[in-house]
């Protein structure tokens, strides 16, 4: 069947056949048309599509809710993050949606999640707008064409001019984020950020791998070396994932979220979705190369009286972003599948300044880390996030983990220790002292530290236990100096240093109490004695 001959998808199951204009499965290159012809966006001088999403520039987490039913309701991790919806309150909501859009032109598109065939789920995203449209063709996986028209598995309708009325529909303001996981289907409204479409998917995974195929999934980047080894990068937005896996040496996976089965690592998605803040060629080539015609760009600014993206500039949010198919890097794994990793980086960016820069973790000490799951939240990844914030996210994703941390936990910790893998923390934050008196480690540093890790190169006895986190840290890097590797030799006043390093690490301690009365079999007696 040509491009020409491809029928309108069966939308009787919303109610929106008899839409008045549906655009199916439109191309890249269409999309960017009808974007232009819409005002929903313009082109930058590297040929990418430039859009602002509107009021929200992040994820809004507090109006993320699941639907509570027989489904769910003795299964799901419920509380702040998973937040309950009622059911008679989702189907209200989807017939006012689907009303909302019949009278529009919508924007449909079929996709699948999962690069390996064997957890493979396909999906239907209904849009109200061209971008959002192109950032799913982006970000998901592109079938072939013989595969489309078929009724998914799952459904997204994204609207982001269709604002509830929080009194009405149950919502705790306009925007909202909804996953019903007995409807199969994702409502989201009154936010035109894109990273809602992705993570909502992500949610979905991170519920139905665990409990289906007993298989990990992971908030997590990773790459794979000339020798065929993997390398997994887990870490929140804004600690280094996509940067730090986009690596000239080695071939990309994936830059966000996998899965971890028996014997493979396999990427979720079909691109990445990369923050732009302060991007340069010299710095990071490989994001900087995949903007270009197809790509989107979200939030940025040009420089005045150009279609130049000046990366500097974060009047409108630090977390500018840009979405681009995984083919837009040169050297990425296609299709995104590889073995088992044999190293694993925990990225934090530490805002106390006290944690060191690389240090190697028993896997006691891993399960530790994973559960605890500390960075510092920075500057636009979510509405209100102004200057980086402490924080701890369980396995290094709590706000998209339907199940309670410790499934999660127990998974990993088995893989680790059936696999031998090496674990290392690594903090992309600050050095010399907290946010606001030290500086931010330096890229260069950073590179070089997980090099050495992934090449062999701290494979020395040179090691020494950290005072306060028992940690243990190499004293000699290849390409780092020495006095970067201990923490408290980067501060001007030491004693300063250990009382913020006792005070993060009574942060830990009290986080930690969350977990102790759950029982984590597989994580070992050692991880809650951690604390």
């Amino acid at each position: 069947m040509s491009k020409m001959e491809l029928q309108s998808p069966d939308l009787s199951y919303l109610n929106l056949q008899d839409s008045l204009c549906v655009k199916y499965q439109l191309s890249a290159a269409e999309l960017v048309k009808e974007a232009l012809q819409n005002n929903e966006g313009v082109l930058a001088s590297s040929g990418a599509l430039a859009v602002d999403t509107g009021k929200f520039t992040g994820r809004s987490p507090k109006d993320r809710f699941i639907v509570c039913d027989a489904e769910t309701a003795s299964s799901v991790w419920w509380g702040d993050i998973n937040i309950k919806f009622d059911t008679e309150d989702f189907n209200k909501l989807q017939t006012k949606m689907t009303s909302y859009l019949r009278d529009k032109v919508m924007y449909v598109r079929d996709a699948n999640a999962c690069a390996n065939p064997d957890f493979s789920i396909s999906i239907r995203v209904i849009t109200e707008t061209a971008y959002q449209n192109l950032f799913a063709n982006n970000l998901f996986l592109r079938p072939e064409q013989e595969n489309l028209g078929q009724t998914p598995e799952w459904t997204i309708i994204a609207a982001p001019g269709f604002f509830a009325n929080p009194i009405v529909d149950g919502t705790r303001q306009e925007n909202f984020s909804i996953i019903n996981f007995t409807k199969k289907m994702i409502l989201i409204g009154g936010t035109g950020y894109t990273g809602e479409i992705k993570k909502g998917i992500f949610s979905v995974l991170n519920f139905l791998l665990p409990t289906y195929k007993d298989t990990l999934p992971m908030h997590c980047a990773a790459n794979l070396g000339v020798d065929g080894d993997t390398a997994i990068f887990f870490g929140l937005s804004g600690t280094g994932k996509t940067t730090l896996s986009a690596d000239s040496q080695r071939a990309l996976i994936g830059d966000d979220e996998h899965g971890w089965g028996d014997d493979s690592v396999f990427n979720f998605e079909g691109g990445c979705y990369a923050k732009c803040i302060d991007l340069t060629l010299e710095k990071e080539p490989q994001i900087y190369k995949a903007i270009k015609f197809g790509s989107l760009l979200e939030n940025i600014n040009f420089y005045p009286g150009t279609q130049n993206v000046d990366f500097t500039n974060v009047e409108k949010t630090e977390n500018t972003r840009v979405a681009y198919p995984l083919e837009y890097i040169e050297n990425s794994v296609i299709p995104s599948i590889a073995s088992n990793p044999k190293n694993i980086f925990f990225l934090t960016a530490d805002a106390f300044g006290v944690l060191p820069p690389i240090s190697k973790l028993t896997p006691e000490q891993a399960m530790f880390h994973f559960m605890s799951g500390y960075t510092a939240k920075v500057a636009g990844t979510e509405a209100g996030i102004t200057e980086p914030q402490l924080t701890f996210s369980a396995c290094f994703g709590k706000a998209f983990m339907p199940l309670h941390p410790s499934k999660y936990a127990n998974l990993l910790g088995k893989k680790i220790k059936e696999n031998n893998v090496n674990v290392w923390l690594v903090n992309t934050g600050w050095t010399g002292g907290p946010y606001g008196i030290g500086k931010r480690m330096k890229l260069d540093y950073t590179r070089a530290m997980i090099t050495a890790a992934l090449n062999g190169g701290l494979e020395h006895r040179n090691y020494k236990q950290h005072h306060v986190f028992k940690l243990m840290m190499p004293l000699h890097c290849p390409n780092v100096p020495n006095d970067i590797l201990d923490p408290s030799k980067t501060w001007s006043n030491p004693e300063e240093y250990f009382l913020k390093a006792y005070e993060l690490n009574e942060a830990f301690i009290q986080n930690f109490k969350q977990f102790e009365a759950e029982k984590m079999p597989n994580v070992g007696e050692e991880a809650l004695k951690m604390c």
